[in-house]
């Protein structure tokens, strides 16, 4: 990974090489910080104090990253049409999609030891059971973003259908909720009383009731 400049301390920012493109990142099971830099194609660790070292560029445009059910770092590589995984200790390997083109971006890790991702590109949800074939099923809408649910299963953000849906953990039951139109939902994280809540690019905040 390029070389790169702390530029303040207790707090950050952290600057790092020229269009780099930091995009996604995830606490590690070591302790530190690990993001996905998009445009050079690099992974990268940060330490709590700010020491900044990187991986081998891996390319194919990393998107979001995650730690896994097995504590290695799994992310989306979109322009590869792979998802990647990296344990420091053993390296990187990368495992095809079965639909072309398919362009992940979002992962999330679940409590039933799997690791789900979406394919905006593809209008699927992928599943990756720890140790088996790579699972895909339709969900029109192109998904995006992507939570793990407490309880059961994910949430996923359709942002072409201005839809978020709630996929059961064997994929059997979708139920999907109808936003505004020009909601445009994107990110999604889990509150602390288990609530699930969505960015919208339109501009607004929404919290799924319980």
């Amino acid at each position: 990974m390029s070389a790169a400049l702390k530029v303040s301390i207790d707090g950050g920012p952290y600057a790092l090489a020229a269009g780099s493109g930091p995009y996604g990142i995830t606490a590690g099971a070591d302790g530190a910080l690990w993001f996905t830099a998009m445009t050079s194609g690099d992974l990268g660790r940060i330490s709590v104090d700010g020491e900044l070292s990187g991986w081998p560029s891996v390319g194919g445009a990393p998107s979001m990253i995650v730690t896994g059910p097995d504590n290695a770092l799994w992310f989306t590589l979109n322009q590869g049409n792979a998802v990647g995984r990296l344990a420091p200790a053993e390296g990187i390997t990368v495992r095809e999609l079965p639909t072309a083109g398919a362009g992940p971006v979002g992962i999330a890790a679940t409590h039933d030891d799997a690791l789900w991702f979406t394919e905006i590109l593809a209008d699927k949800l992928g599943r990756i059971p720890m140790d088996e074939p790579i699972q895909e099923m339709e969900l029109p809408g192109k998904p995006h973003g992507v939570v793990a649910d407490p309880d059961d299963g994910v949430w996923v953000s359709l942002w072409g259908a201005n839809q978020i849906a709630r996929v059961s953990g064997d994929g059997a039951e979708v139920v999907t909720i109808d936003l505004p139109p020009g909601s445009e939902p994107h990110g999604l994280a889990i509150g602390p009383d288990g609530a699930a809540w969505v960015a919208l690019e339109s501009g607004y905040v929404l919290r799924m009731p319980t």
